[in-house]
C-alpha cells in the first residue's frame, strides 16, 4: 500500500513521502498562482480552482490568501464563499457543500501527527476526513479538526474549536464548540 492509498484510508501513513512532497509542490504553485490574481482574473481563477481542487461547483469564491496542502483532496460545492486567510490542510479528503459561507481566517485540519515520540519524528500522521454540510456559515477564525462533520443549516461561532461532529440546524461555539440552540422560526429577519 502506498503512502498516499494508506493517508486516503486513514493509516498512519509517512507525511514527508515522496510522493505527498510532489503533490504539496503542485499545490503551492496553483494556490500562490491564486492569490496572485484578482476580481478582474474570473477566468483564470476558475481555471486555476479546477487544477487544484478534486471537484469544484458553480459560483464559488476564495479570496486571497488561501492555502491549502494538497488541493486535490477538497471537495467544493456550489455558491461557496470562502474569506481572507483560509486555510485547508487537506491529506484527510474535505467535503464544503453548497452555499457554504467561511469567515476569514477558517482553518480545516484533517491530519494529527503522532503522539508517540518515535512515531512522530518518524513523521507518521493520521488523517481523518471534514464535512461542511450545504447552507453551512462558518464565522470568523474557527478551527475544525479532522473526522468532523457540520451539519447542513448550522452556524458555528467565531474563534471557535470544532472537535467533535455538530449537528444540523444548530447555532455552536466556543473552544470546544457545542450547540448553544436549534435555528427556528425566531430567527427570521424577514416575517
Amino acid at each position: 500500500m502506498t503512502e498516499w492509498e494508506k493517508m486516503l484510508a486513514g493509516y498512519p501513513c509517512d507525511d514527508r513521502s515522496d510522493l505527498l512532497e510532489a503533490r504539496r509542490l503542485v499545490a503551492k504553485r496553483l494556490f500562490r498562482a491564486y492569490n496572485r490574481t484578482t476580481e478582474e482574473d474570473a477566468a483564470l481563477r476558475r481555471e486555476i480552482m479546477e487544477k487544484l481542487f478534486r471537484s469544484v461547483g458553480e459560483n464559488v469564491f476564495i479570496e486571497p490568501d488561501f492555502i491549502c496542502e494538497l488541493g486535490n483532496n477538497i471537495t467544493i460545492g456550489n455558491n461557496v464563499f470562502l474569506n481572507f486567510g483560509c486555510i485547508i490542510f487537506d491529506m484527510g479528503e474535505v467535503t464544503i457543500g453548497d452555499n457554504v459561507m467561511f469567515g476569514p481566517r477558517v482553518g480545516l485540519y484533517t491530519t494529527n501527527h503522532a503522539f508517540d515520540p518515535e512515531e512522530r519524528t518518524a513523521n507518521l500522521s493520521v488523517s481523518r476526513p471534514i464535512r461542511i454540510g450545504s447552507r453551512v456559515w462558518v464565522a470568523a477564525d474557527v478551527k475544525i479538526v479532522q473526522g468532523v462533520t457540520v451539519g447542513e443549516d448550522s452556524i458555528i461561532g467565531a474563534g471557535s474549536v470544532v472537535t467533535r461532529d455538530i449537528p444540523a440546524g444548530v447555532v455552536a461555539a466556543g473552544n470546544p464548540c457545542r450547540v448553544l440552540r436549534r435555528i427556528g422560526a425566531q430567527d427570521k429577519w424577514l416575517k
